[in-house]
C-alpha cells in the first residue's frame, strides 16, 4: 500500500474512532474533546496523524479550536449542512472517494448550466483565467473548479461544493503545470461558446490526467 493509501486508511480510522468515542462518553456539541496527547492514548495513534484528522474535522466544521482553550465539538446548529455531511463521511469506509465523485457531480452539472446561460458564458473570470494561462502558464486548480460553482450561481451547491473540496487531495491545492494547460484553455474557451459537449470532454480529459500523473 503506499503512502497516500496508508495515510487514507490511518484518517478514517481515527474519525471512526473518535466518533466512537464521541458516541460512547456522551460528549455533546459544545463541549471539550480530549487533549491531543490523551486521543493519541486512547487511539493508538501518533499526535502527528490525530492532529491532522482534528484540523480536516476543523475544516468541516464539526469541532472548534479555541486559542488556548482546547478542542469542542460544534454545535448542530452552527451548520446543519456541514453536520449532514459529516455523517455521511464518518460512517462510510470508501466516503473519500465518494466524496470526490460527488464534487465532481456538482463541478460537471455546472459546467452544464453555464453552457446554456449566455450572460454565464460571458462572465470575464473565463478570459481571465485563460489569459492567466497564457501567460503564468499556472492557476491554483481549485480556484478553477471554485469559479465554476459560483457562476453557476446555485448557492446551495456552492455551500456543499466548499464542504467535499476540503476533503480535496492536496494537489487540488496547487497550482496547475504546462501539461495541463491545453486543457483547461480548451475548458475556458468552450465555456464562453456554450459548447457543452466540447466543454465536459475537456473537463473529463483534465480530471483523468490528473487521476492518473497527480492524485
Amino acid at each position: 500500500m503506499d503512502t497516500k493509501q496508508e495515510n487514507k486508511k490511518v484518517f478514517l480510522k481515527i474519525v471512526k474512532d473518535l466518533r466512537e468515542l464521541i458516541k460512547s462518553e456522551g460528549i455533546q456539541p459544545g463541549d471539550k474533546l480530549p487533549s491531543e496527547r490523551v486521543l493519541s492514548e486512547r487511539l493508538n495513534v501518533g499526535r502527528s496523524s490525530v492532529r491532522e484528522a482534528l484540523r480536516s474535522l476543523e475544516l468541516l466544521g464539526l469541532i472548534e479550536t479555541r486559542h488556548g482553550g482546547g478542542t469542542f465539538l460544534a454545535t448542530v446548529q452552527s451548520n446543519q449542512l456541514v453536520e449532514i455531511l459529516a455523517s455521511f463521511i464518518l460512517q462510510e469506509n470508501k466516503s473519500i472517494e465518494d466524496v470526490h465523485t460527488t464534487r465532481r457531480m456538482l463541478e460537471k452539472e455546472a459546467i452544464r448550466v453555464i453552457c446554456s446561460n449566455r450572460l454565464l458564458r460571458d462572465l470575464p473570470v473565463w478570459e481571465s483565467l485563460f489569459m492567466k494561462l497564457e501567460v503564468e502558464n499556472e492557476v491554483i486548480r481549485n480556484d478553477i473548479l471554485k469559479e465554476l460553482i459560483i457562476a453557476s450561481g446555485n448557492r446551495l451547491a456552492l455551500k456543499i461544493w466548499l464542504q467535499l473540496a476540503a476533503y480535496s487531495t492536496k494537489p487540488l491545492k496547487q497550482p496547475t503545470t504546462s501539461d495541463e494547460k491545453f486543457k483547461l484553455q480548451i475548458l475556458l474557451k468552450s465555456l464562453q461558446l456554450g459548447y457543452e459537449k466540447e466543454a465536459l470532454g475537456a473537463y473529463e480529459d483534465w480530471m483523468n490526467y490528473l487521476r492518473n500523473t497527480i492524485l
